[in-house]
């Protein structure tokens, strides 16, 4: 792990190592379908599904993939599938949002509130967490886009409410019913994005000491390495120091 600037201590997603592909193409193939099911295989007529393919071209999903999971939609395999939000805390007292997509709520509240209580945390009631989370649009661009100035400019243009540029990129955030105008006037400006999401973004941190920093983080990437679970959020802030002495370990 290399440090939680990384991950904006805000969502954790699979990364692109070959290793983890396949799991990460499993999960960006069923949000494309579910939104296929939901509101038609037309891209162009339904911004979820634009947005959930555009997310799949960012991975390097393969175009075939692409085009397969949206057929499944046609053919009814999306039937099955809710969408569930389960929220607890983790080690630390952190808030943790998760959200899923699945053809058996038994099976995957049970698998969820399991990894919680094996791992220092508690599942807490739908509403016990959600409440210190603001539910914005994420727009993420590539470093090489242009200069911090350059994109807050545009990003400020196209209707955004705050710009984070760092290391690993730019990232814009804007507000929920906003993100499709936001999304695509910068795309015109700039170019695509790595990522264009709906997201939980914290509305305070909450700092956590060392002895609960590792649990914490095995906890949130069990969550996401559940084949039912398609994002995790969590409030947390760990510090540097100590993300690299976990790193090491």
């Amino acid at each position: 792990m290399a440090g939680h600037s990384k991950f904006k201590n805000i969502m954790f997603r699979k990364g692109a190592q070959d290793k983890k592909r396949s799991k990460l193409f499993s999960k960006l193939s069923k949000e494309i379908t579910v939104a296929a099911k939901v509101g038609g295989p037309d891209p162009d007529g339904n911004p979820r599904l634009r947005l959930a393919m555009q997310n799949a071209r960012a991975q390097s999903m393969p175009k075939d993939n692409i085009t397969r999971a949206i057929k499944k939609s046609e053919a009814g395999e999306g039937d099955a599938f809710e969408e569930m939000r389960y929220e607890g805390y983790g080690p630390g007292g952190v808030a943790v949002i998760v959200e899923a997509l699945t053809d058996n709520r038994n099976r995957t509240a049970s698998a969820v509130r399991s990894t919680f209580s094996k791992n220092g945390g508690a599942l807490g009631e739908t509403g016990s967490v959600a409440f210190m989370f603001d539910r914005v649009g994420e727009i993420v661009l590539p470093l090489d886009i242009g200069d911090s100035e350059k994109v807050f400019e545009a990003a400020i243009e196209a209707g955004a409410e705050d710009v984070e540029s760092d290391s690993d990129g730019h990232t814009i955030v804007c507000g929920f019913e906003d993100l499709g105008e936001v999304a695509k006037s910068l795309e015109t400006s700039l170019g695509e994005p790595n990522s264009v999401n709906v997201i939980w973004k914290p509305q305070t941190m909450t700092p956590v000491e060392e002895d609960k920093a590792g649990t914490l983080l095995k906890l949130i990437d069990l969550l996401d390495d559940d084949d039912d679970v398609q994002n995790v959020y969590s409030n947390f802030d760990i510090s540097d120091e100590i993300m690299e002495r976990l790193s090491a370990e």
